[in-house]
């Protein structure tokens, strides 16, 4: 019997942590990342472009795309992403464009040159500024921006009040082949800029499920 009020007891504490967290928990994650991006962005603003120089190690198509504009895109999506992350207003998509960005500057900065094996990769898991090699913090902001992609800005946004507004609400499968499809190409594509093979995997993955559920509808 104790067992059983325990239980219920931790149940409903957990129901109301969640709930609570619905408000707070991803207003953390934009209050911080919306800071961050923002001040990279006014920086660059301020800054001179040095996009020059590195113009070569961008990964395909950004190697081929003029060293300015890849400033000034990049300049312009931290600001206006990071500005829209902490209002939570098309918080997937900013969250998403901001994930990009981040893999795109990785693998131009801080991807490590000619690794051999995971072990050699793992050493460039640090924060410094030694150069190529010190990935540890994009990682980090990968990390933190994943949960806004797939959960969104949670309750305390502008995507929440305009559902509200709009009424927007509907029930999913619990393996939702469409969604585990969606999600795995788009994030396995970008990924592909630094770990090809397991990339192309997750895309193509991603394909597969789409593919499988376009023929289960038929």
């Amino acid at each position: 019997m104790a067992r059983v009020n325990f239980i219920e007891r931790w149940t409903t504490l957990t129901e109301r942590l969640a709930g609570v967290g619905q408000w707070l928990a991803p207003l953390g994650l934009r209050v911080i990342l919306a800071w961050e991006f923002f001040e990279a962005g006014r920086e660059k603003l301020h800054g001179d472009n040095w996009f020059a120089s590195i113009q070569t190690e961008f990964p395909f198509p950004f190697n081929i795309v003029p060293a300015s504009l890849s400033w000034t895109m990049a300049t312009w999506s931290e600001l206006l992403l990071g500005i829209a992350l902490l209002i939570g207003l098309g918080t997937r998509f900013a969250a998403f464009g901001l994930f990009v960005l981040t893999v795109v500057a990785t693998a131009a900065v801080h991807w490590p040159d000619n690794w051999m094996g995971v072990s050699q990769l793992l050493q460039g898991y640090a924060i410094s500024d030694m150069g190529r090699g010190n990935y540890k913090l994009p990682v980090i902001f990968l990390a933190m921006l994943l949960p806004l992609i797939l959960l969104g800005a949670g309750k305390l946004s502008l995507d929440a009040l305009l559902a509200r507004a709009l009424r927007v609400g509907e029930t999913r499968p619990f393996v939702d082949m469409i969604g585990w499809g969606i999600v795995l190409v788009a994030l396995g594509l970008p990924l592909a800029m630094l770990l090809p093979l397991p990339g192309l995997a997750l895309a193509g993955l991603g394909v597969a499920l789409l593919v499988l559920r376009g023929i289960v509808l038929r």
